[in-house]
């Protein structure tokens, strides 16, 4: 998908750094005394002005209240893009089978690549089958800084049935093989360490761990073999745990990978 802004004046890099280094974009502790009040909160989410509106919907990312569900939805299409990026988290820190659609419908049509990896983020908290396809569409259509959390939401599907684990290997197989980012590769890799483990010895099976060992033997990023080798570990297949200790065998005899 084109990009109107394509995430204007970010450092790309550090951006992709953090949240290659976060499994919850929004993973923040504060003291209870400091969040804010709910019952504010919900009041302000229907403000007519706009800085009231983001203040609300940034507070539901530290708020879990099944109450704002409703108006955080009708948030994800406000005209102010913060307003609608922070209605997309919060709809991840509330997830709703209810807010399932509308978010694959903003991920569909919203031109500001921050509101997309919200969505996309919020997709993976809900864990809902429906997620599967706009999931594997942002993992090979997106930009890099949604593709990357689209990679970790499909770890997702490993609760959700069989068909939708070895719906989800596929795409990113090839993600793995292919993307041009670094850390949307170590994020695949991770993704089918997760639901590789779901699966019996079968074909689909197979090919996971095809894909993490040609990742294993053959990325040019260290961080990426790194997650492939611990997404193999975790799976504890025996052709992968043969590679990794004939590569540490010659790593320790010098020759390096």
């Amino acid at each position: 998908m084109e990009d109107e802004d394509e995430l204007i004046a970010i450092d790309f890099e550090a951006e992709l750094d953090n949240d290659l280094n976060d499994t919850d974009p929004l993973d923040v502790d504060f003291p209870e005394a400091a969040k804010p009040d709910p019952e504010e909160m919900l009041l302000l989410l229907k403000a007519p002005d706009v800085q009231q509106r983001m203040l609300a919907t940034r507070a539901f990312c530290e708020l879990q209240d099944s109450r704002a569900i409703p108006q955080l939805i009708q948030l994800l299409s406000d005209t102010c893009p913060l307003v609608r990026v922070s209605a997309a988290y919060s709809l991840g820190r509330n997830p709703s089978p209810a807010a399932v659609e509308p978010l694959i419908s903003q991920l569909d049509r919203d031109l500001n690549g921050y509101v997309r990896k919200g969505a996309v983020w919020a997709l993976g908290n809900c864990r809902d089958r429906r997620s599967l396809f706009p999931l594997t569409d942002a993992l090979k259509n997106d930009i890099p800084a949604v593709r990357l959390w689209a990679a970790s939401g499909l770890a997702q599907m490993a609760g959700l049935g069989y068909d939708a684990v070895i719906a989800a290997i596929p795409p990113l197989i090839e993600a793995l093989i292919q993307d041009s980012v670094a850390a949307v590769r170590s994020n695949c890799a991770w993704s089918l360490g997760q639901l590789a483990r779901e699966l019996p010895s079968n074909i689909v099976y197979a090919g996971a761990i095809d894909g993490l060992i040609e990742a294993l033997e053959e990325d040019k990023d260290l961080g990426v073999r790194e997650d492939a080798k611990a997404a193999l570990l975790k799976v504890g297949d025996p052709r992968g745990l043969q590679l990794i200790e004939s590569l540490e065998k010659r790593e320790l005899e010098g020759e390096g990978f």
